[in-house]
């Protein structure tokens, strides 16, 4: 018996033989590139976070201001937020289906996930087009200008989650089976994009000069 494989002994009905297990050790060995990518994975989100609630706290101040004016936003918004959701689903099935050994299910919804992900940054920009067409440009107005540098910033953050989802798809591929935590990452990664967007879209609709005001109390 070697450091990577232990052999129990497994009586079956008219036969006896040496059945190969992994031993406690090539499990543990295993393991360890999950957890670091894990914890790494968890450390970015952490980052990620503050940087957007350091943004979205300055939104808020530059909103108080007497220049600001809020602009309405892009009915494309409601859109692209459906796709994103439908992403951050899609993925978690992909996830379940892969730890339950579902090999095709799990291939099919880390696919349209994927899709669906590109779609909504499709549609952001569409979002854009239909504010530049509305003379509303990163320039002039606060809230115009923290509406382009914080989904510019989103689409970033999701962008690289394709580069992500385009390695994973290709280790499902190769292995299956050794894909599971792959793509459970995967859809951790979607969800926390799912929440910061959900956080920016609510800031960009409803915090208008005059609450900006009231929460610097500056009214």
């Amino acid at each position: 018996m070697n450091g990577d494989t232990a052999v129990f002994r497994a009586t079956q009905p008219g036969r006896d033989g040496d059945i190969p297990r992994p031993s406690w050790t090539a499990m543990r060995r295993r393991s360890r590139p999950q957890a670091i990518v894990g914890v790494g994975l968890w450390v970015f989100i952490g980052v990620a976070t503050t940087l957007f609630s350091l943004f979205v706290t300055a939104y808020v101040m530059r909103m108080s201001a007497d220049d600001a004016v809020a602009i309405e936003m892009p009915r494309q918004l409601w859109l692209s937020t459906a796709l994103l959701v439908l992403g951050s689903v899609l993925l978690h099935n992909a996830s379940v289906s892969s730890a339950a050994g579902v090999t095709d299910r799990a291939r099919s919804y880390l696919v349209a996930g994927g899709a669906s992900a590109a779609a909504f940054v499709a549609v952001q920009g569409w979002a854009w087009l239909a504010l530049l067409s509305n003379e509303v440009t990163p320039t002039g107005n606060p809230s115009g200008s923290f509406f382009f540098l914080l989904t510019a910033m989103h689409a970033l953050h999701v962008a690289g989650g394709l580069i992500g989802w385009t390695v994973v798809g290709l280790k499902f591929q190769r292995a299956p089976a050794d894909a599971g935590w792959r793509i459970a990452l995967c859809a951790r990664y979607w969800h926390f994009l799912l929440l910061v967007w959900l956080a920016l879209f609510a800031s960009f609709s409803w915090i208008t000069p005059d609450v900006a005001r009231i929460i610097c109390r500056t009214a």
